[in-house]
């Protein structure tokens, strides 16, 4: 009996996390929805250009995401308490040269997205991601 108890609770368990998970991915998944709505409309890309840009966007995306989630590892590790100076420095050398990194990706990506878009669709690129992620804090906020 023991034993069918602890199954049914390992079952509860990992279906909880499932479910927990679910609701996480459609979260994000929302929120990459209410983005590529945003960009579409703001940029007003004609048929041509669509794919193409979406092609390279979500490339630029997937590595600017990784370079902040490197960058905030690097900021939030709990050992850097317990680091000598040394060991400090080489941390936020790391972390600047993380920075460099995403502003060499800025660069190399400026030029791919203006074989696709025109110069003015790229400013307002950059100013609708800065929107929406001010609406994005703002609505965390709100919901805390």
């Amino acid at each position: 009996m023991r034993h069918i108890w602890i199954g049914w609770l390992m079952s509860l368990m990992l279906m909880t996390q499932v479910a927990h998970a679910q609701n996480e991915l459609n979260g994000r998944q929302k929120i990459e929805s209410a983005k590529i709505g945003l960009i579409t409309n703001r940029l007003n890309l004609t048929p041509e250009q669509a794919p193409q840009f979406w092609a390279v966007y979500n490339e630029y995306n997937a590595k600017k995401q990784e370079l902040n989630r490197r960058i905030r590892q690097l900021n939030n590790e709990p050992s850097r308490s317990n680091l000598n100076n040394n060991q400090l420095l080489d941390g936020l050398r790391e972390v600047n040269a993380t920075k460099q990194k995403l502003a060499d990706l800025d660069n190399e990506y400026m030029s791919r997205f203006l074989k696709v878009i025109s110069p003015p669709q790229l400013a307002e690129l950059y100013k609708t991601e800065q929107m929406f992620n001010k609406m994005l804090l703002n609505q965390l906020k709100q919901s805390n």
